[in-house]
Formats: C-alpha cells, sequence, structure tokens
C-alpha cells in the first residue's frame, strides 16, 4: 500500500530534510527510523522537496509504500506517539501506488518573514529574520515583478556545480507588510538550492537601495551567482503547501 503524508516541522535542530550518513538528525531520518520500528523491517520514504538545515514545514509532503495495508489513522497516531515534539504528522491518506510525492508535484508554496521593527520578536526568534530595518517595500516589489516568471535562476543557485537546468517559473511573489514585519509567498515550479533565500537576499538589498532594479534584471542574463545578493537566513523560511492540482485552485485554498 501507498500512503501519503503531511508533516509539518520546527527544523532549528535539523540537518535538514533529507536523510544523511553521517548524522541522524534529519526529519526524513526521523521519520523512517519510527515506521521501520512500527513495521519491524527498514523503511524509506520520499519527500516532496529537500528543505535545508535549519527551514521549517507547515504542509510538507511524503510517500511511503509498506508491504501490510494499515488503518492510515494507526499509521498516524504511531508517528505521532514516537516522533520527536517538534515533527508532527497532520494526516495520512491512502493514495494509488504510482503515487510520487516528489514527482507528481506540480508545485510549492514558501513563505519568507522578515521582522522589521527596533524591538525583537522574542517569542519569534526561530521562525523570522530579524533584519531590524525597514526597506523600501515599493522597490522590492517592483523587482519582484522582474524575477516573476520563467527565467533561467542560476545566479539564485547555491550549488554552483549544477549540471540540470537551472530554468525555473516562478508564479507569483507576494509582498505584504504589517506592524514590524514583511511577509514575502513564493509560489512556483519547483526552486534551486537556497533559491528562495538568495532571492529574498536581493530584494531586501534593493527595498535598502544597495542595488539597483536594472542590476537585478541583469541578474537573470549573467547567471553567475557571485552577482546576487546575500543569501537570508534558513530560519525565516517556511515550506507552507505542496501543490498537486491546479495551481489558480490550490493557491486560492490557502
Amino acid at each position: 500500500m501507498n500512503y501519503k503524508i503531511l508533516v509539518q516541522y520546527d527544523g532549528t535542530r535539523y540537518e535538514g530534510w533529507q536523510r544523511q550518513e553521517r548524522t541522524g538528525s534529519t526529519i526524513q531520518g526521523k521519520i523512517e527510523a519510527v515506521l521501520s520500528k512500527m513495521c519491524g523491517e527498514e523503511v524509506q520514504i520520499q519527500g516532496a522537496g529537500r528543505t535545508d538545515a535549519g527551514v521549517h514545514a507547515k504542509g510538507q509532503v511524503a510517500n511511503v509504500h509498506l508491504k501490510e495495508q494499515v488503518d492510515p489513522q494507526e499509521v498516524k497516531q504511531y508517528l505521532n506517539r514516537y516522533l520527536p515534539e517538534d515533527i508532527a504528522v497532520s494526516e495520512v491518506t491512502e493514495v494509488p501506488e504510482r503515487f510520487h510525492s516528489r514527482l507528481n508535484a506540480t508545485g510549492k508554496i514558501y513563505v519568507y518573514r522578515i521582522a522589521t521593527g527596533e524591538v525583537k520578536k522574542v517569542f519569534e526568534r526561530r521562525y523570522i529574520y530579524d533584519f531590524g530595518e525597514k526597506p523600501d517595500m515599493e522597490l522590492m516589489c517592483r523587482a519582484a515583478e522582474i524575477l516573476t516568471g520563467t527565467h533561467d535562476f542560476k545566479s539564485f543557485c547555491a550549488n554552483r556545480r549544477m549540471k540540470k537546468s537551472t530554468v525555473r517559473t516562478i508564479y507569483s511573489i507576494d509582498l505584504k507588510e504589517k506592524e514590524g514585519e514583511i511577509v514575502i509567498t513564493y509560489t512556483g515550479n519547483g526552486f534551486l538550492h537556497h533559491m528562495i533565500r538568495i532571492l529574498t537576499g536581493t530584494l531586501l538589498e534593493v527595498g535598502m537601495k544597495k542595488r539597483s532594479l536594472s542590476s537585478v534584471a541583469e541578474l537573470l542574463e549573467v547567471r553567475d551567482r557571485e552577482k546576487a545578493g546575500f543569501t537570508a537566513p534558513a530560519k525565516g523560511l517556511t515550506l507552507e503547501k505542496v501543490l498537486y492540482s491546479p495551481l489558480q485552485k490550490e493557491s486560492e485554498t490557502l
């Protein structure tokens, strides 16, 4: 049987989603360990995306094939009983045998939070980048418009040895400002290594007038990571949702 698992986690103390031989401190590793204990044999799961160390998720998706049929509710209860307190399973459902959490995904929605006030957000410090300055929102929005669409985002990829295509489509970059905070919502068909964090750093440089709007357009042409902005901290980033059906319908449910 194939099961789809909806996962949320605080990524602060983990080395990212992907299982690693050098450490057991990954989200995938923790979930696989509990499922293997439940099944009495080694179990491997497939994740929709590899969030970096320190990045959080409210709507990560994974799928797992189990030899024996188990009630989805029992799987959910077992996982939540034995997983660490900073990882939780929101939902477990049976899905068709050929469903694959990564290959069937049509897009992802990420949210990046930036604190702009003078007073630190003490109780939210794990989930927000304490920038401490107020950038020009109009300039940031204009830069976001330049970056929206289908482009080669090699300048925004931390993996300089990337051999696969670095062309991606960003459907929208939505910036909203509230008291002492800027929230940036990115919706796209896929994102490169550190791409959202580099995009965020670049937008902030524009907002602080350290970078021109024309230079943003040039970044899409030069395809050089060294020319783009700084990499914003991981803690401000959260994977909100993985999309599996038409983007317009899915995004409207947020």
